[in-house]
């Protein structure tokens, strides 16, 4: 299996498991099967809203399609240590907008309900800004650079050391301010 499509993967799997057909998932979770084969195969870089819509439709928290290992204890992510756990495109599959590039702080956390992400977020054209929404919260907080937060009819500008916390479920989209990157540290909560 190529690392590359380790999501892709765990996600043929779990619908095999259920036997379930791309067009009965794709019914489930409201999404394009083309979508979901997309994923399966790896031609589409896994974003969050579906991921999300997938796994409460197959029965299992987003974390297990990320998870590497299983751990019961305590997981510590040591400075430096935090690995990539997947390149996932803006918040929208069916959007060329830029990339997000998370970098899992609890990969072998088993049984969680929080997601933590250090994640570097790069500029999106003003014609890629698209809102997306899925169940749950987000907590955001910014490391370097400034972001902007559409959230509903309503941006907000943050800047190192700002934080917000926001209901998933409004139409949101997370890009970088202006020209330059940022990186922040995002706690996302997926009710399974």
């Amino acid at each position: 299996m190529a690392e590359e499509n380790r999501i892709g993967s765990k996600l043929t799997t779990l619908r095999e498991s259920l036997r379930l057909t791309v067009d009965e998932l794709a019914e489930r979770c409201d999404c394009d099967a083309a979508v979901i084969s997309g994923l399966e195969g790896g031609e589409i870089a896994p974003s969050l809203a579906p991921l999300i819509k997938i796994t409460r439709a197959l029965g299992v928290r987003l974390g297990t399609l990320l998870d590497d290992d299983t751990n019961v204890g305590p997981v510590v992510a040591r400075k430096g240590d935090a690995e990539e756990a997947s390149r996932i495109k803006s918040l929208e599959t069916s959007s060329d907008a830029g990339v997000l590039d998370f970098f899992s702080l609890a990969p072998g956390k088993a049984s969680r309900h929080m997601e933590p992400f250090l994640i570097d977020v790069n500029p999106v054209p003003a014609e890629q800004h698209t809102l997306s929404s899925h169940e749950g919260e987000e907590f955001i907080y910014v490391l370097a650079g400034v972001i902007e937060i559409a959230y509903g009819k309503d941006l907000y500008v943050l800047e190192s050391g700002d934080s917000i916390y926001y209901d998933s479920i409004v139409p949101h989209q997370l890009r970088a301010s202006g020209e330059g990157s940022a990186k922040i540290l995002a706690v996302v909560y997926a009710p399974a």
